[in-house]
């Protein structure tokens, strides 16, 4: 067998999905199991809807992924280009064979004209479809029209009739009816543009493709390119056309299901390893294995361990993973990723110093599913204005609540060190002397200096705040009614 090449070939006509970067991944993975190449192929033939900002979107996704290609953009091997659209000579030359040899020919129907078959077959209860009128046209037409400068599209020549078989690995072999799914199409527009059927297939016998691993909205096209193939008398990649990731509601994951984008899942605080790791669960396992390195990826996946049924996106789940990988992030790294959030969240953390923020992280990250929500969570640890929940307000800081606060604060004023173990000793000696629970004091003084029930461990809480901007806390409490008027820094 060949070496294994294959190719993510998407269009940059948006960002880069999470059905995109599924398909990038699996033919990543496919060529990084069997020591080949991994290709990646801007397919920009649609000059309409195609972007230089498009182009940027999905490249930085692959790059944030992890998803080095081996040929593409920016490379020097010796297959480029790879954008479509610096790639005519190359179609012209195909589609010149086609044309040598009786496969292809130029059709100058206008469009006004195609309209009108298509209404003619669509009153007599007929499938729109090409009439092959210019199939065999005299050669001297050709020739005036040519003279003429009128436009024409190159159509393929369809057998009409016989076979064409697609070698699929999840589904094995499938057998289309050639007069069915393969007419004669368009392969070069009236502007010179290859169609998409005609370029993916010179651009896969160029590039020596020998698998396509794409979704399975392409299997429709299949047929079609099999019978390009086969009128250039190419090898044949096999294809494996992967189930369609959908909704909670079963239909085809799009924007109405909320984040699709990649760059989307990093603004929103995921990481590339947990997404990667989600990915490949959508549509493979090994086992109940459900956690996987990329080495371990790498090493197990299998093709043919694809499921044949659509996979459905669980962002529980996704949740799940990210923090299960927050959770085992070194506090180095951790603290490099967590600057741009800190900034989304407008926290002044470059006043503190890298052990206090490391120290917060390590307080914080089992609590947190993204690096996002773990920033929101560091909100009350800065010297900012912070909501407080009214419910807890109404439950915990009541006036004879509060002035156990006020009587604790003054205790905690004496501390001589502003450590955990200082701390702790006096709070448990204060609720001693006067015969209450921890309980009685820690939920007020919880809600005192975060605004909020839950939290990290009180001590943990009060040391990470420090004694200044516990007293401002506790001070402004102290000396705001909340039953009389709600401040502007209180939720309501």
């Amino acid at each position: 067998m060949s070496a294994v090449r294959v190719r993510f070939a998407p269009s940059p006509t948006g960002y880069l999905h999470v059905g995109g970067a599924r398909t990038a991944l699996f033919n990543w993975l496919y060529a990084r199991h069997n020591g080949g190449v991994f290709i990646l192929r801007v397919e920009d033939t649609d000059l309409a809807r195609s972007t230089p900002e498009s182009v940027d979107a999905i490249f930085e996704g692959m790059r944030w992924l992890g998803l080095n290609w081996d040929e593409g953009p920016g490379s020097l091997e010796p297959h480029g280009p790879y954008f479509q659209t610096e790639r005519k000579i190359i179609y012209d030359r195909y589609v010149g064979k086609l044309l040598q040899a009786g496969a292809a020919y130029r059709c100058y129907r206008s469009a006004a004209e195609l309209e009108g078959l298509r209404q003619e077959q669509a009153a007599k209860g007929l499938q729109p479809r090409y009439d092959r009128a210019w199939a065999e046209r005299d050669p001297e037409v050709l020739q005036r029209y040519d003279a003429q400068g009128r436009p024409f599209v190159v159509r393929f020549k369809s057998p009409g009739a016989g076979s064409v078989t697609v070698n699929d690995i999840l589904r094995g072999d499938i057998v289309f009816d050639v007069a069915e799914m393969v007419d004669d199409f368009v392969l070069i527009k009236q502007d010179g543009i290859p169609t998409y059927n005609f370029a993916a297939v010179v651009d896969d016998i160029e590039m020596g493709i020998t698998h396509v691993i794409r979704g399975d909205d392409h299997l429709s096209n299949t047929p079609k390119q099999v019978a390009l193939y086969e009128a250039f008398d190419a090898a044949k990649p096999l294809f494996c056309h992967l189930p369609m990731i959908l909704g909670p509601d079963k239909s085809k994951l799009s924007k109405r299901h909320g984040t699709t984008s990649v760059m989307k899942f990093a603004q929103e605080g995921y990481l590339p390893e947990a997404l990667l790791n989600y990915l490949v669960r959508l549509g493979w396992a090994h086992g109940d294995q459900e956690i996987f390195s990329i080495d371990e990826m790498v090493k197990l996946f299998e093709l043919k361990e694809l499921n044949k049924t659509a996979a459905v996106f669980d962002v529980a789940k996704l949740d799940w993973l990210n923090a299960h990988y927050l959770r085992h992030l070194d506090d180095e790294r951790l603290l490099i990723l967590m600057g741009r959030y800190w900034d989304a969240k407008e926290l002044p953390w470059a006043t503190h110093s890298p052990n206090w923020l490391k120290s917060l992280n390590r307080a914080l990250v089992e609590r947190s599913r993204t690096l996002l929500e773990l920033a929101e969570h560091a909100r009350c640890f800065f010297d900012v204005d912070i909501a407080y929940d009214p419910d807890a307000v109404a439950k915990f800081l009541d006036t004879p609540q509060r002035s156990l606060l006020n009587e604790l604060a003054e205790e905690l004023r004496a501390v001589s060190t502003w450590d955990e173990a200082l701390l702790e000793q006096c709070i448990v000696q204060f609720t001693k002397s006067r015969a209450i629970k921890l309980g009685a004091v820690m939920q007020p003084l919880r809600v005192a200096l975060t605004g909020k029930t839950t939290s990290p461990g009180m001590y943990v809480v009060l040391a990470l705040f420090g004694k200044d901007l516990c007293f401002k806390r506790l001070s402004h409490v102290l000396s705001s009614d909340f039953s009389v008027a709600t401040p502007a820094n209180v939720e309501s």
